[in-house]
C-alpha cells in the first residue's frame, strides 16, 4: 500500500501550540468586546495599571448570572453577555499571567481542596432521596403542558 509522504513541516507543525481548536467566530466577538474596552479605558490599560481580581471575577458573574436569566445581549454594548464574561476573564488571567494583578480573594477557606467534593456528596444524598426528579421549568418546555 502507498502511503502518501507527510510534509516534513508536519511533524514539527504538530508539536506547536494548535491554534486551529480556537473557534474563530467566539475569537472574534472577543476581540470586539475587548475592542470596547480599549476605546472605553485605554488600550491594554490592564498591562499598564494592573487589575483587582475581585472586579473581574464580579462582572463576568454578573455577565455570566444574566445570560442565564435569560438577557443573552448586555444592553451597554450590544455584546453577548458570554463574551463580555470571557473578554473580562482574558484580562484577568493575562494579568495573572504577567503578574500584575491585586489578588484580593477572601482569605482561602481551610477546606478549599475537598469542598466541591463534600457538596457533591451533599448533592448525591438529594438525588438519592427523590431519585424522579419533577420535570424542570425551563424555556424549551415553557408553552407545554404540565402533567
Amino acid at each position: 500500500m502507498n502511503k502518501k509522504q507527510s510534509n516534513p513541516k508536519d511533524d514539527v507543525g504538530a508539536t506547536k501550540v494548535p491554534i486551529s481548536v480556537l473557534p474563530a467566530q467566539v475569537v472574534l466577538e472577543t476581540a470586539v468586546a475587548l475592542s470596547e474596552g480599549d476605546r472605553k479605558y485605554g488600550k491594554s490599560n490592564y498591562r499598564a495599571i494592573g487589575v483587582r481580581g475581585s472586579v473581574y471575577y464580579d462582572a463576568a458573574f454578573r455577565h455570566l448570572m444574566a445570560w442565564h436569566e435569560g438577557q443573552d445581549i448586555d444592553p451597554d454594548s450590544g455584546i453577548s453577555h458570554v463574551t463580555k464574561a470571557i473578554a473580562g476573564l482574558m484580562v484577568l488571567r493575562d494579568s495573572m499571567m504577567n503578574g500584575n494583578w491585586t489578588d484580593d480573594r477572601p482569605i482561602k477557606v481551610s477546606n478549599v481542596d475537598t469542598m466541591m467534593e463534600e457538596f457533591n456528596v451533599k448533592v448525591a444524598g438529594v438525588i438519592a432521596k427523590y431519585p424522579n426528579a419533577v420535570k424542570p421549568y425551563t424555556e424549551l418546555n415553557k408553552d407545554e403542558e404540565r402533567k
